[in-house]
């Protein structure tokens, strides 16, 4: 039935999407990170839909006639010279070209994807379009699987769907992560204009913590404390925060297995981990890897292409400086990198690590600024928590990805270029008009730089919806 359905929808979908290129490139989005053809079958399941929305955006953008001016910025040149430094890697990769060239031809996609959010999204509507095509991929997804983790009394493993970019139940528990602040930013938004809008929103966060603790992924709870210690911190309530997550805590309690609870009890112990030690190992040998090949690294999935593994395994005692316990390397089998930093140094170099790295944190305090520039010039509250919430996700990313091998999601790049977005266009566009209407900057401020503005109390009535900026 649902194919019929997925099917019939299909042309308007097209239609709209060649008449607004917005539309099209917040599909593009939404099929990356939902997967549709894990969930039709016959014809339907048949369609390349990441393919065809793709093609759509790009010739829609070609030949629409209101495009924005192109403004990169800082984060737009760390990611374009990210972008050309993987081409260097790739044609002088250390492993297997195809493969190599399987992952660049991947990464562009990623790569494409963050150009074309920074070229065809340029107000607020486009940008929020974008932020709920993320929330019904990543958030229904945790929608899904936590009511059944709910159901079986916690005996349902979330994993991701298999061959999907968050087929991996620790790298699903990171975009779940992720996701928390763009549904907090939703529902101060939108929660005060509907309560099925409300309620849905306030359940879909309750559902993307739940997915973090049914995936069992330790990683994915350290990120998740963390951002919720962060989020307490930039909260001008800090009070109501703290009693919902004690809340959480509590009612989760019963449904975390005594398996995970002794998976996370060796967080405060490392060393004597044996699973994390080997993560330890990938991490020493991606640094040999760069040591060798420091200008362009060894290409992508190098690492784990195993006459390359075998060959590192046998320095793995030149650098007894870098730890690793009792923890040797794998003599039958090569490992990934587990680690988003040494993926990025072991398979692009050290020069390829400072990019990626100048492009982590260029973003990471471009939202920050974003928050201060609004709040200096009295900007309306939703900018500021827009970019306080996109600057949250980037600091889960950074935390939660040390532990794993995600340095190219297409997630963390279309932040990446949101946070252009809201820089080059939505920041000056809002302060043009407050200068036209003559509205004055506000002299009190009691909260500091990058608090959240809160939205309306939770499950209260319908308010006055606030006008949109840009």
């Amino acid at each position: 039935m649902r194919d019929l359905f997925f099917l019939a929808l299909l042309p308007v979908m097209l239609y709209a999407m060649a008449q607004r290129p917005f539309i099209a490139v917040g599909m593009w989005v939404w099929t990356a990170l939902f997967f549709p053809n894990a969930w039709v079958y016959g014809i339907a399941g048949h369609i390349r839909y990441n393919l065809l929305f793709t093609a759509v955006a790009i010739v829609g953008y070609l030949f629409y006639k209101h495009k924005p001016k192109v403004e990169l910025g800082a984060i737009g040149g760390f990611a374009l010279a990210f972008f050309l430094w993987t081409i260097g890697s790739t044609l002088t990769t250390i492993g297997r070209p195809d493969i190599a060239l399987d992952y660049w031809i991947r990464f562009f996609k990623v790569f494409m994807l963050f150009l074309f959010v920074v070229l065809a999204i340029k107000d607020k509507l486009h940008v929020d379009f974008v932020l709920w095509c993320l929330m019904l991929s990543v958030g229904f997804y945790a929608d899904i699987e936590s009511a059944k983790f709910i159901v079986s009394g916690g005996g349902h493993k979330i994993v991701g769907l298999p061959g999907h970019v968050l087929g991996d139940r620790n790298e699903l528990a990171l975009a779940f992560v992720m996701t928390l602040p763009i549904a907090y930013y939703l529902l101060g938004e939108y929660g005060k204009r509907s309560r099925l809008l409300q309620l849905g929103l306030l359940g879909t966060m309750a559902a993307l913590v739940i997915g973090v603790i049914g995936t069992a992924s330790r990683g994915g709870f350290v990120a998740l404390a963390a951002l919720g210690v962060y989020m307490v911190y930039k909260s001008e309530r800090k009070l109501l925060f703290s009693v919902l997550i004690a809340v959480l805590v509590i009612g989760l309690t019963p449904y975390i297995s005594e398996e995970y609870t002794q998976r996370l009890d060796t967080i405060g112990a490392a060393d004597e981990d044996s699973s994390f030690m080997t993560r330890v190992v990938s991490w020493k040998l991606s640094f040999i890897m760069a040591t060798h090949h420091p200008f362009f690294g060894g290409g992508f999935k190098s690492l784990e292409y195993f006459p390359v593994w075998n060959s590192l395994s046998r320095e793995f005692f030149s650098y007894p400086w870098f730890y690793t316990g009792s923890a040797l390397p794998n003599l039958q089998v090569g490992r990934a990198a587990h680690s988003v930093y040494f993926q990025v140094l072991g398979e692009q170099g050290f020069v390829g690590l400072a990019l990626y790295l100048g492009l982590l944190v260029t973003a990471f305090f471009k939202a920050g600024a974003i928050v201060r520039q609004a709040r200096r010039a009295g900007a309306p509250a939703w900018l500021r928590n827009l970019g306080t919430m996109l600057q949250l996700s980037v600091f889960a990313f950074a935390l939660g990805g040390a532990a794993l091998s995600f340095a190219y999601v297409d997630l963390i790049f279309c932040l990446f270029g949101l946070i252009v977005v809201v820089e080059k266009r939505l920041l000056p566009a809002t302060l043009r008009q407050m200068a036209e209407t003559g509205a004055l900057p506000q002299t009190a401020v009691t909260a500091g730089a990058g608090a959240v503005v809160e939205p309306t109390p939770l499950l209260a009535k319908t308010g006055t919806r606030q006008p949109q900026q840009g």
